[in-house]
């Protein structure tokens, strides 16, 4: 009897507490449907329940990230699910620091519009704003969060940052560092001693950079590898910290050892692909010389490229050094894998929405079926570069198997189609200004047409050309020209109504010839002062044949970091009409990355121009040379530096007219430093110096210095050059602003 009550009093108990479900329905869920909801339950309509198994289900549903709150109410059956769901993040700002750094809310604040509030999420971004600010060596940074709900529900959230203070290098040491001029670890560390005026562009502004604190000192032991010193030992720096003014000494403890020189110099190949000697022929390290580990890396990439341009595109060169302590000699190891043979399977190419992709596989030196050189797929990229139709391009290498890869070209596109405008400012010409649409790459085809329309004070020029510079896809390339102009040389104008056609072959990677025929009818319009001198303004005629040779092994069209260009033409006219006369242009241009040495993309470049005339029947006024203006000596007019004669006119007056000459050279020193990289602008110093005159280019000489804006535009590659005058004399026109627009930098 005992045993049957406490069976029933069992039941009762469990049946108490125990539902059977008719209905389940769901109140404020948004994110889940309801089907899905109902899948992930351990239970369904008809079966029964305790409040075990609800509870089990409300964690179940809570867990899945969605909802602030969750629980449940079940009435004569019917068993509901209430959820508070968690705001939708419809904007995230930024206040006080990068407010409009993209880049920054993507990869530091990561919080995407659209995604769920999560405080964990935010206090994470919270700490990574400001683990960057103390990148940049700031500290007692400081990062609040608002949160603003808005009438849709959703959340802005806004991190409003407080930088902290910049601790500032006032004295730096190097303890033990005895044989090497410190001044040689300055050129190569980033946390670096202030100095006086460091604000200045050039010095030291003594800024921490808590994110090369633990390379600086890889950077010091790299300069003594360099001069040998192969044991030396550079301890992370020690620092001391001023918080009251933040400012710090720094120390580094160094151990610099002794130099080791080269004793021997081995090449072993697991398989002998190459000739030792041609091996040795690529290697700067000499025996019996101090070991130089920058030319040591540099042999190594040598080698490589030298094995991989026989298809050996999976070559391994691992370098050794083998130590001997006692001598303090090393033998130098450059062990060589060159693996298998590799031929191209296939060459992909993409984006490129407009151009064709036949115009970019001509460009390329390596095609389906070729067998692999590192030296056509670099030369590849960089004929690429110089189209002047991608603002970059990479060539990646797929590895198929141990003998096939195939290559994926992959572009991105520029404008090539723009609208040009050119112009300047100067004391004599005033404003001048020109127009022209012109598309270097029309409809992806690779073809350049252009039509230029310029008016100014000085000058006037009406054209249309046309060029294919690969005729059907040949090393051919033509080109056609029709043109109405009027020039002002200061003292006088000619107008000319003129045609060019010609013909070019590309005989090489980098160098191709041209040669072409122009006709030309040129008219003069003197001053209103009369000269006597009037044989010299005669209307003629000029036909002319001209052959040229340019070589080009730069690695981009309009922002050349590396390479130089040279041009050589040869003008005859005399063939049937007035002008008779010989004329030759040199141009050269070297262009110098400096990144590799002062870690920013700086670029150095030079550029010269030779010209020289003789005259050989009749020599046009028109047809002998001018300097001054953007591309010979900035800071002086267009056309305003030139030999200069005194005539007198009609009423007695003296009146000196500038008549050209047959000779001028002209040098342009310049350096581009990145100015805001993300908006494609850059700074440019320069210095120009040029020479002019008849029968010497000591005749008359000038100069210019100053500053300018490069900016790669939405409609084209824009300069703004603001100029001062050197070895300025009496009778001067100087210019102190020019710009153009669509031109080579």
């Amino acid at each position: 009897m005992r045993i049957f009550l406490a069976i029933m009093l069992t039941l009762l108990t469990v049946n108490s507490f125990a539902y059977t479900i008719k209905e389940i329905n769901y109140n404020g869920m948004v994110h889940i449907s309801e089907s899905v909801a109902l899948r992930m339950l351990d239970f369904e309509v008809g079966d029964t329940i305790d409040k075990k198994v609800i509870d089990d289900s409300i964690k179940t549903y809570f867990n899945q990230g969605y909802f602030n709150d969750a629980w449940a109410e079940i009435k004569d059956g019917n068993l509901t699910f209430y959820f508070k769901e968690k705001p939708i993040i419809s904007k995230v700002e930024l206040k006080g620091w990068k407010e409009n750094d993209k880049e920054i809310k993507d990869s530091v604040i990561a919080i995407k519009k659209g995604s769920l509030y999560n405080i964990k999420k935010i206090e994470a971004a919270k700490r990574r704003i400001i683990d960057a600010i103390s990148q940049d060596g700031k500290i007692d940074s400081v990062v609040e969060i608002e949160e603003e709900y808005l009438d849709n529900g959703s959340v802005k959230i806004i991190f409003i940052v407080n930088e902290g203070e910049t601790i500032v290098i006032e004295k730096l040491e190097y303890n033990g560092a005895l044989s090497l001029d410190s001044e040689l670890f300055e050129d190569m560390i980033a946390n670096k001693e202030h100095e006086f005026m460091g604000w200045l562009w050039g010095r030291n502004d003594g800024e921490m950079s808590l994110l090369d604190l633990e390379y600086d000192p890889l950077r010091i032991r790299d300069i003594y590898m360099q001069h040998g010193y192969l044991d030396a030992k550079v301890h992370e720096p020690f620092v001391r910290v001023n918080f009251d003014h933040y400012s710090a000494h720094m120390s580094y403890q160094i151990e610099e050892g002794d130099v080791y020189t080269i004793d021997k110099i081995s090449i072993s190949q697991s398989k002998n692909v190459i000739d030792e000697e041609l091996i040795r022929e690529v290697i700067s390290l000499e025996d019996n010389k101090a070991f130089n580990i920058e030319k040591f890396r540099n042999d190594a990439q040598k080698i490589k490229t030298l094995i991989s341009d026989l298809s050996y595109a999976f070559v391994q060169v691992i370098p050794d050094l083998k130590k001997n302590k006692e001598k303090k000699t090393v033998e130098v190891v450059f062990k060589i894998i060159p693996g298998e043979k590799v031929r191209i399977r296939n060459v992909l190419i993409s984006g490129n929405s407009r151009t064709l992709d036949r115009i970019i596989r001509r460009e390329l030196y390596l095609g389906a079926g070729d067998m692999y050189s590192a030296t056509d797929l670099r030369d590849s990229r960089n004929a690429l570069g110089r189209l002047g139709f991608f603002e970059g391009n990479t060539i990646e290498e797929k590895r198929i198997d141990n003998a096939n890869i195939d290559l994926i070209v992959k572009v991105k596109e520029t404008p090539t189609g723009n609208i040009q405008l050119g112009g300047g400012y100067g004391s004599y010409g005033g404003f001048l200004l020109n127009l022209a649409v012109n598309d270097r790459n029309i409809w992806g085809s690779g073809i350049n047409v252009g039509v230029k329309a310029e008016k100014s004070e000085m000058t006037r020029n009406y054209s249309f050309n046309i060029s294919n510079p690969r005729l059907n896809d040949s090393d051919f390339s033509g080109n056609f020209s029709i043109y109405q102009s009027m020039y002002a040389y200061n003292d006088y104008s000619v107008f000319t109504d003129g045609v060019r056609v010609g013909i070019g072959h590309r005989f090489s990677r980098f160098i191709s010839g041209y040669l072409s025929y122009g006709y030309s009818s040129n008219s003069y319009e003197v001053d209103d002062e009369a000269t006597i001198d009037t044989y010299r303004f005669e209307d003629y005629s000029k036909s002319s044949i001209t052959i040229s040779s340019n070589f080009d092994n730069t690695d981009d069209y309009y922002l050349p970091r590396q390479g130089f260009t040279i041009n050589q033409s040869f003008e005859k006219s005399g063939l049937g009409a007035n002008a008779n006369f010989f004329k030759s242009r040199t141009k050269f241009a070297k262009y110098f990355g400096l990144k590799d040495y002062l870690g920013f993309d700086a670029i150095f470049r030079y550029k010269a121009r030779l010209y020289f005339v003789a005259n050989t029947g009749f020599l046009p006024i028109a047809d002998r040379f001018y300097m001054g203006g953007i591309g010979s000596v900035r800071g002086y007019e267009s056309y305003s530096l030139s030999p200069i004669i005194t005539e007198i006119s009609s009423t007695g007056t003296e009146y000196n007219r500038r008549v050209g000459a047959q000779q001028t050279f002209s040098n342009n020193f310049e350096l581009s430093l990145p100015l805001i990289p993300k908006a494609k602008m850059r700074l440019v110093t320069y210095v120009d110096w040029g020479f002019i005159g008849d029968n010497s280019l000591n005749e008359i000489s000038r100069g210019g210095y100053g500053a300018g804006l490069e900016w790669f535009s939405p409609v084209g590659p824009i300069q703004l050059m603001f100029s001062r005058p050197l070895a300025q004399e009496t009778g001067d026109k100087i210019s102190t602003f020019e710009f153009t627009m669509g031109q080579r930098f």
